[in-house]
């Protein structure tokens, strides 16, 4: 089963791409997570990659902010893209969280809802 939960503090305000020929939208942003298993006094933070896909990436616009701590829920997945080294393009891979819900620990007083799932689909009722 390929499930990974986080705790840690959002690195910079996340970005919204937007695909035009699909009308998809990711938004993404990156987690500082401390390694405890680490013997060092300080460990330097790890830095993990989050994509959010469509409504749920909408509401992680609204919501994450620099500076905030979150719990993310998701799973782990591959990103593949290219990278130019010295001239020449090299193909690269990255770990990469798929957000499947979240919720901000340092909820702020008057703060609208500090987690966030996916919602299912609402059935419309026929009338008879």
């Amino acid at each position: 089963m390929n499930l990974i939960t986080l705790s840690g503090i959002v690195g910079a305000d996340p970005t919204l791409v937007t695909f035009v020929e699909s009308d998809n939208r990711v938004a993404k942003f990156s987690i500082a997570v401390k390694d405890y298993s680490s013997k060092q006094e300080n460990p330097e933070p790890m830095w993990i990659d989050v994509d959010c896909w469509n409504g749920l990436g909408d509401r992680v616009m609204n919501l994450i902010k620099k500076g905030r701590k979150v719990n993310i829920h998701g799973r782990l997945a591959i990103s593949h893209y290219e990278k130019e080294i010295n001239g020449v393009k090299v193909k690269m891979k990255k770990p990469v969280v798929k957000l499947s819900e979240f919720e901000l620990t340092d909820k702020k007083p008057g703060e609208e809802q500090a987690s966030e799932t996916p919602q299912a689909p609402k059935k419309s009722k026929k009338a008879a």
